[in-house]
């Protein structure tokens, strides 16, 4: 069971996390202002939350490549003539091979695929997700240049549409390859669809340690899922999913051995 110092503490650092994705003001439910036993309830429901989500699930085999992972990065070049599949001829503008740090950084972030400011840039996560990736990134003590963030798919579906299995299966060798020469000490999945497109044969949670081809490798909620449903999400439903990301965030951190910034 949680004290009330440590109950207090998480608080702190979810409106830590509020500040710095911009929050100015927040809305306080009378229900957290109960006594401290109906919080304490509340805190241990989470810590056993927390215990089953900490669980290390063995290796899952990856699914069989068509080229080896060992090639290096995959160039522009390369990318942009490849045709494993249609997107490429379904009017993309610019491949999307990912960014940042390709040196062992801490973290590698996974995304789906390009949106329109991506394709329109080349780049990873520039638009209004891509803005929401930052302030997750800068909470942690980070920055975008001290990461590296892709894609599973590299070519952007038609009118943002999800990428299909096929499509997924097609690139996932260059994802591979990016992986294995990045080398990454960790790897952050960030929505459903990269939950699937890396472990497309397992049904795999959020918050929970997995890895893949000996990297440790977690998921949580993809940015425009928060920043789609900010306007229209209950507060307490919207509240929830941005901790959850948090707390994500925060499993990365202590497996690097690392604390929020000012903690």
């Amino acid at each position: 069971m949680k004290s009330l110092p440590e109950i207090l503490a998480e608080f702190e650092q979810a409106l830590e996390l509020e500040r710095e994705l911009g929050t100015r003001t927040v809305e306080c439910d009378r229900a957290l202002l109960a006594p401290l036993r109906r919080a304490e309830a509340v805190a241990v429901q989470a810590n056993q939350g927390a215990e089953a989500s900490a669980r290390v699930v063995p290796d899952v085999p990856p699914e069989p490549a068509n080229e080896p992972a060992n090639l290096g990065l995959p160039t522009v070049d390369e990318l942009t003539a490849c045709s494993k599949c249609p997107l490429a001829s379904l009017g993309r503008q610019h491949v999307v091979p990912g960014q940042g740090n390709a040196a062992s950084p801490d973290i590698m972030f996974i995304g789906e695929a390009p949106g329109a400011d991506e394709d329109r840039q080349g780049l990873a996560f520039v638009g209004a997700a891509g803005q929401f990736l930052t302030k997750m990134i800068l909470a942690m003590g980070y920055t975008r240049e001290q990461v590296f963030i892709a894609n599973i798919c590299k070519c952007r579906p038609p009118n943002n549409r999800t990428p299909s299995p096929q499509e997924m299966t097609a690139c996932l060798p260059y994802l591979r390859r990016q992986i294995a020469a990045i080398r990454p000490k960790c790897i952050v999945l960030l929505g459903r669809t990269a939950m699937s497109g890396l472990f497309p044969s397992q049904r795999i949670r959020r918050g929970t340690w997995y890895t893949y081809e000996g990297y440790p490798v977690i998921a949580t909620f993809h940015p425009s899922y928060i920043i789609r449903f900010d306007p229209v999400m209950d507060a307490t439903s919207l509240r929830t999913a941005k901790l959850e990301v948090w707390n994500t965030l925060k499993m990365v951190l202590a497996r690097l051995g690392r604390r929020p910034p000012g903690r």
